[in-house]
């Protein structure tokens, strides 16, 4: 409590003194008060007009170049003019310098400021980047599509990622937010984001040493512009819609089935058919039939809501940039709303930027992310995968009571709490487990979650010292708390005595009292807290006119401290990266780290990653200045090497460790005496341990043709080897516990990615469309096993592969002999005895057996195919947005209680499908069973389904209001638009993907909204 206490002062201090630059820096662009009108013609070298091209100044004023160059524009006297359009040369200038004609020259392709990007420890444009990189930037697609999530966004946007986090099938990438790794990405607004960047190879990730094993993405939040002051307000609401729910059989359809499944096994049944009949046509408070996700305990949709404003301005030596926003999220349970209130998220992020003095500039950064969820202490949507529904009625109506008379029932139920004119009801062989109970009655719980970043960076400009020579140094703390809180209330419950004759309650038993907690308990506090510094010496020189050298030199540290947690996490590593160019078509990188790792032995810790990547615009050479409809052609490779301990998965490994039991009861052998410790072995020493090793392999080429076509694409292959194992194949098994930890296991990763953009005009109407396309496979090319058979070999087969048996539908009646006892021409299950309707494996290696040996692949976890393809139709000031996602090729298996129904499960609706001697030719579930059912249910053939879908991500229309009549309400610009997300998914098993069991359903979102510039 103290450390938050000390952090909240910290924080309202540096909120203070950002508070006070930025009001500085607004006083600042202030100057010059009395306004004027100015304009002119912006023209480029050859003297066309430049159209579109955005005028702007630090007062507010804003003005866009018209079909003749023009513009006309209101300005304060003394104010500076921003002209930008991309593909030129921005241009600044004081009003009393604007002439009558201002020439804006034109860039080469990909050479302008809009092209540059943020590769991670600096800034390149993309012309001059040679490594895997693929970038987005929010500001341009937020016009049409209002995606609010980071996490949604990049999800079908970028080429070469799977999901939203996972690059080229290696794992999810690593996270870094304004140069800091180790960030949530689903904590991110759009609105607050500039770019997103993907670095994909080795070179690329090379800089963040021992973190980039599996790529990098790198996020960088908005910041303030000179001469530029704007308000954006984007403010939407919408509702979302569960897709589905599980659906569970009734009380009857239940207590029949389950009579079978006794049947089944030879066995009396459990219910009477007196019973059954009550709970299908009897009174449904004396004889329940509880469906946990019906309307009356599930809403049918809830509501959401977003607002953020962001206010962005400066002048040449200071700029700020600040973010507010509000996420609201309604809660799906229709019971005790103020209970189950639902989550809500503030934001807030503020950064500025200024000039200490000619050589030295700085900047301070601020963000505080505070989320709160309330809800009440029992999870009906998990109760509804356990609960059977005849076990007792939740709610008892005071219309059910006969208190005629019976002055003991009226004395209860006068001192009883209502709910909904009701008591709560139970069964007294169930009254530890009552979650509708809970929910009216039990008190709330509130997670609460609280995220506060600071940053503090330093440029120094040591020009004065050698042309293009700089220094950054860059400071960050982030510091996280969770709790739980809950208030955890006491409450009667009752269960009743019915009348014989009627459906009347006559008489209660009451359980329990009601007791309110006079106080918030706190549990499952985390605090984290990160640290983090990296410092950068630059150097970048253009020699002549065809020589350019860049050359970067980093030092990187970064720990992160979890409160009662021991071990500290911590990563440092030197880096280097060492750039030539010649002419701007010829591109050479040298780039590498030398990374430190605390997880190894003394001689292991330190290792050198070197890469090297080449690229060439083939463009600009002579020889293809005749191909016309080639604006654009770069070739490039890589290759390279990461030494990298993330895969290593934990300390101190290389050493020995020893373990004791200290169970009293553990007797020996000879049952003489017993042991009340006894020490153990958990593994042995190996000082040899050393990295794992990210070998990788990238060509690619970029091109641009017809004035209207970018296409990218990529062939890679990353072998992750030296992986972290126990080398049980080379030892006895009675050695096992000494087996120390060693590096051998090998993975490779292969596949192409494409991506492309085409925009072409048809009259008014724009069409934009977008694809991205990426096939990856993996296999483990050296893997440390031994198998009696070679088909169970891990090594050439996937990494990603699904093992288990391959099934041969249900044994049937002939299958057994007379006795029941299955004939000696069948392998014998190892598992269980098998009836007629249990699942028949094939027996592999014809021993006789069906046992674990008879395992192999039979499918594959992962996509080899994944694409999303965009579609942006403009139109006047309409435009229609569309976004579509898929992947092809993976497998998944059906499992858990859901699905595998035995025992004392709650039998769900694929039960209605058994097997039953009637519909042994239909059937797709085994026969029912009041036991384990060990034989049927494991990884199989006969659970395996197609995971592959199609989907529309997402679709939004918007309306530009009309720019003149956007000035008359103050506006620079007023967009309207309706919106959806994961609108129609298409797929073999749609039903089975869009199923979600014992937790929040997947939704379908609709939403209106407004998003305005002042």
């Amino acid at each position: 409590m103290k450390n938050i206490k000390n952090i909240f002062r910290i924080a309202c201090l540096m909120s203070a003194t950002l508070c006070i630059l930025i009001l500085t820096a607004r006083a600042q662009s202030d100057k010059g008060t009395d306004k004027i009108k100015v304009s002119t013609i912006v023209v480029d070298e050859q003297g066309d007009p430049v159209v579109g091209a955005a005028v702007y100044n630090a007062a507010g004023s804003f003005a866009v170049t018209n079909e003749d160059g023009g513009f006309e524009l209101e300005t304060p006297s003394g104010a500076t003019l921003v002209i930008e359009k991309d593909g030129y040369a921005s241009q600044t200038l004081e009003v009393a310098d604007l002439a009558e004609q201002l020439t804006m020259p034109k860039l080469g392709l990909l050479l302008s400021e809009q092209d540059l990007v943020n590769v991670g420890f600096s800034y390149k444009k993309k012309r001059d980047i040679v490594g895997a990189v693929t970038t987005i930037t929010p500001s341009e697609f937020m016009k049409y599509d209002n995606t609010q999530w980071a996490f949604d966004a990049i999800n079908g946007r970028l080429t070469g990622v799977i999901g939203s986090q996972n690059v080229r099938g290696l794992g999810d990438a690593m996270i870094v937010v304004d140069g800091i790794p180790g960030r949530f990405l689903d904590i991110l607004n759009m609105e607050e984001i500039e770019e997103i960047t993907v670095l994909k190879d080795a070179n690329a990730a090379a800089m963040y040493g021992a973190m980039g094993r599996n790529g990098v993405i790198v996020i960088t939040t908005k910041r303030g512009k000179a001469h530029h002051k704007d308000v954006n307000v984007n403010v939407n609401y919408g509702v979302k819609d569960p897709i589905s729910f599980p659906k569970f059989l009734g009380s009857a359809d239940y207590m029949t089935l389950f009579n079978e499944a006794r049947a089944n096994d030879g066995t009396l049944p459990q219910f009477t058919e007196e019973q059954i009949e009550n709970y299908r046509f009897g009174d449904k408070i004396r004889y329940p039939d509880i469906d946990y996700y019906s309307s009356e305990y599930i809403k049918p949709r809830t509501s959401f809501a977003n607002v953020l404003a962001d206010f962005t301005g400066g002048s040449e030596n200071t700029q700020y940039y600040v973010s507010l926003g509000y996420k609201r999220d309604g809660s799906i349970i229709n019971l005790n709303p103020d209970v189950n209130a639902g989550g809500n998220q503030f934001n807030v992020r503020g950064n500025i930027d200024f000039k200490v003095n000619d050589w030295i500039k700085s900047s301070i950064d601020i963000v505080s992310v505070l989320f709160e969820e309330k809800s009440a202490l029992s999870n009906i949507l998990s109760a509804g995968t356990t609960r059977k529904p005849y076990t007792f009625s939740p709610l008892l109506p005071l219309s059910y009571f006969d208190t005629v008379g019976n002055k003991t029932l009226q004395g209860q139920l006068k001192a009883a709490n209502l709910y909904d004119n009701s008591v709560l009801g139970v069964s007294n062989a169930f009254r530890d487990n009552t979650p509708i109970a809970s929910a009216y009655a039990g008190g709330y719980q509130k997670n609460s979650w609280k995220m506060t970043q600071f940053n503090n960076a330093i440029d120094f400009d040591l020009g004065g010292i050698a042309e293009g020579l700089s220094a950054k140094t860059y400071l960050s703390f982030d510091f996280y708390n969770y709790q739980n809180t809950a208030v955890r209330n006491e409450y009667s419950l009752y269960e009743p005595t019915w009348a014989a004759d009627d459906d009347k309650i006559i008489g209660l038993t009451q359980y329990g009292r009601d007791r309110k907690d006079q106080v918030e308990n706190i549990s499952n506090p985390l605090f984290v807290r990160r640290m983090g510094f990296y410092g950068t010496i630059n150097y970048d020189k253009q020699i002549g006119e065809n020589h350019r050298l860049n050359l970067a030199v980093l030092g990187f540290a970064n720990s992160t401290q979890i409160k009662n947690v021991t071990q500290v996490d911590r990563f440092s590593h030197l880096g280097w990266q060492l750039g030539y160019t010649y002419k701007d078509k010829l591109m050479a990188d040298f780039s590498g780290s030398y990374v430190h790792s605390i997880k190894l032995p003394d001689g292991n810790r330190n290792g050198l990653s070197p890469t090297l990547a080449l690229a060439y615009v083939l463009s600009e050479e002579a020889f293809m200045q005749g191909v016309g409809w080639l604006d654009y052609l770069k070739i490039r490779g890589s290759a390279g090497r990461i030494y990298s301990d993330i895969g290593i998965s934990g300390y101190y490994l290389y050493d020995e460790l020893y373990d004791y039991n200290s169970d009293s009861r553990r007797y020996y052998e000879w049952g003489d005496a017993y042991v009340s410790r006894e020490t153990l072995v958990d593994h042995g020493r190996n000082f040899d341990f050393d990295f794992e090793e990210r070998l990788d392999f990238n060509i690619g080429l970029e091109a641009f043709a017809f004035n209207k076509l970018w296409v990218e694409w990529n062939m890679f292959r990353s072998d992750i080897a030296n992986q972290q194992t126990r080398l049980y194949a080379q030892y006895p098994s009675f050695y096992t516990p000494f087996i120390p930890y060693s590096n051998y296991n090998t993975d490779r990763y292969s596949g192409t990615e494409l991506g492309i953009t085409y925009k072409e005009y048809v009259g008014e109407l724009a069409i934009t469309l977008g694809g991205r396309f990426m096939y990856t496979m993996s296999q483990r090319t050296k893997v440390d096993e031994i198998y009696e058979n070679d088909y169970q070999n891990r090594q050439g087969t996937l990494v990603t592969a699904l093992w288990g048996l391959e099934d041969r539908g249900f044994y049937s009646q002939s299958d057994f002999d007379a006795n029941g006892k299955l004939i000696e021409s069948l392998p014998q299950p190892a598992w269980s005895k098998v009836q007629p309707g249990d699942i028949k494996y094939i027996d592999q290696n014809k021993d006789g057996q069906v046992n674990d040996q008879d395992m192999v692949t039979i499918g594959d976890w992962r996509h080899p195919v994944s694409y999303g393809a965009d579609m942006k139709l403009e139109y006047k000031n309409f435009t229609l947005f569309a976004l579509f996602t898929g992947m092809a090729g993976g497998d998944a298996l059906t499992s858990g209680d859901y699905f595998w129904v035995d025992g004392q499960d709650k039998y769900s609706e694929v039960v209605l499908d058994r097997w039953t001697p009637e519909t042994a030719s239909t059937a797709t579930f085994p026969r029912l069973t009041s036991g384990a059912s060990t034989n049927n249910f494991r990884n199989s053939t006969f659970w395996l389904y197609d995971n592959s879908y199609f989907k529309i991500q997402r679709a939004q229309l918007t309306y530009l209001i009309p720019q003149k009549t956007a000035s008359k309400i103050l506006m620079k610009s007023l967009r309207l638009y309706v919106a959806g997300s994961n609108l129609l998914e298409i797929s073999q098993n749609a039903d089975l993907r869009q199923l979600n069991i014992g937790g929040q359903p997947q939704y379908r979102y609709y939403s209106v909204g407004l998003r305005a510039m002042f």
